[in-house]
């Protein structure tokens, strides 16, 4: 009988131990706070700085994203995958202009845009950037818009409702998380 309950003793401990540590990872720096299969493009309105998202402006031209995925980590961990970002190729000024289906920027990178609070407990929009990283210039047709993301950033706390920009190297957005 002894031997029975130590034998059940220890296989709850087991499971206690276990059944805690699933809870402790769920604060734990390589928990996934946001994941994404698809980005959208910025559009008119949002071009330029009038209508801003968060702070932060559209791109000068309409631009469209062939494909995106990626994700951001509670730890700051940021990575994404960008293919087709161009410009978009049937915008009006963009054929005018010659820059139709192109991607005139030879980098990207990532700005991470969270709602936060400050020290006083007000609220705050708060925005980290990303070094700039390469991407693939020129027509979309041989191959333009193309970029891997792998960085950290330094997220607030708490960083609520997480807004991922793909962006420009002076910070206008060309495609964001959304659809």
């Amino acid at each position: 009988m002894k031997r029975l309950f130590g034998t059940v003793a220890t296989a709850l401990l087991l499971a206690s131990a276990l059944y805690a540590a699933q809870f402790s990872s769920v604060g734990a720096k390589g928990h996934v706070i946001v994941k994404f299969d698809t980005m959208t493009g910025v559009s008119r309105p949002y071009t330029g700085p009038a209508n801003a998202i968060r702070g932060v402006p559209g791109g000068g031209l309409p631009w469209v994203v062939e494909s995106a995925e990626g994700e951001l980590k509670q730890g700051g961990e940021l990575e994404i995958e960008v293919r087709g970002l161009v410009i978009d190729p049937n915008d009006a000024v963009a054929i005018a202009r010659g820059l139709a289906g192109t991607n005139p920027s030879a980098t990207f990178k990532a700005i991470v845009s969270c709602l936060s609070t400050d020290a006083s407990g007000a609220a705050v929009t708060v925005n980290v950037a990303t070094d700039p990283f390469p991407a693939t210039t020129g027509l979309v047709s041989a191959g333009a818009g193309n970029s891997n993301i792998r960085a950290h950033v330094s997220l607030p706390q708490p960083c609520i409702a997480p807004i991922i920009f793909v962006a420009s190297p002076t910070g206008s957005w060309f495609s964001s998380t959304g659809n």
